[in-house]
């Protein structure tokens, strides 16, 4: 039997949002709504989250900006949709989100990077620092370079790529992103950012000794890798309920032996 189409709503008509939009089709997805109260004199982008407006969606994908995300997220679960957050910097919410998801009876699926090949680094770093873990010569360092036009620093990546070493590497407890006057301290992980040009998504961990460096790294051509990451969580967050992080369920959604549309 044939699969029922999935329609979604996109939130966030910028570089994301259109490319999601552009792409959905050829992964048998379609585009129902799109919704930027920012973005003007374009013909079908509506500038409100409404019943109207979100009438026909299945699922809603926000790739908006932090400031406006969790006011988002209360209208969308208002009307009984389940949600997509591409959207960062706002997880000092994430209780009350998880709330709204058991009030709600809705499923919602955040994550710092739905890239596919993004969320496999995720893993080869965690399987890397747990081996490292039981090398004390290595201590270990992070950076990122993205274009000059990227609004946060450090990145939400770069966030979730130190958590996993604070998380598996026992001599390391205490995340430092900016920049250090002093003499760096053993249990202290740096990661540093850099902006400038037109640099794609490149992210570095090392490890180093004396005898050596081992450095790990992933490096985005283009936006595309995202959009079809986050489709792919669309399509997996469809008829749930609760909350979930993609970087936790990426292996389940890869591994599934569930027909993918």
């Amino acid at each position: 039997m044939q699969k029922e189409q999935l329609k979604i709503a996109i939130i966030g008509y910028g570089n994301m949002g259109r490319l999601i939009t552009s792409i959905a089709p050829s992964l048998g997805i379609q585009v129902v709504s799109i919704i930027d109260p920012f973005v003007k004199d374009i013909e079908g982008v509506e500038s409100s989250i409404s019943a109207k407006t979100l009438k026909d969606a299945d699922v809603c994908i926000d790739f908006s900006i932090p400031d406006v995300v969790v006011s988002n997220i209360e209208k969308i679960s208002n009307l009984g949709k389940n949600i997509v957050i591409g959207t960062t910097n706002w997880k000092n919410k994430i209780n009350y989100i998880e709330k709204i998801t058991k009030e709600k009876k809705i499923g919602i699926i955040y994550g710092s990077n739905f890239s596919v090949g993004m969320n496999a680094f995720f893993s080869i770093i965690r399987d890397a620092s747990k081996l490292i873990n039981h090398l004390d010569e290595y201590d270990l360092f992070g950076y990122e370079m993205h274009h000059n036009r990227k609004i946060d620093s450090p990145s939400g990546t770069a966030k979730s790529l130190s958590r996993i070493i604070i998380d598996e590497i026992d001599r390391k407890n205490n995340e430092i992103f900016d920049r250090l006057n002093r003499k760096i301290e053993k249990n202290e992980f740096h990661f540093a950012s850099i902006r400038s040009g037109n640099i794609p998504g490149t992210h570095v961990i090392g490890f180093d000794s004396f005898a050596d460096t081992i450095e790990l790294k992933h490096t985005a051509r283009n936006r595309e890798g995202f959009a079809r990451g986050a489709l792919k969580a669309a399509h997996w967050i469809s008829h749930k309920e609760g909350l979930f992080d993609f970087q936790d369920i990426f292996k389940e959604m890869i591994f599934s032996r569930k027909e993918d549309n």
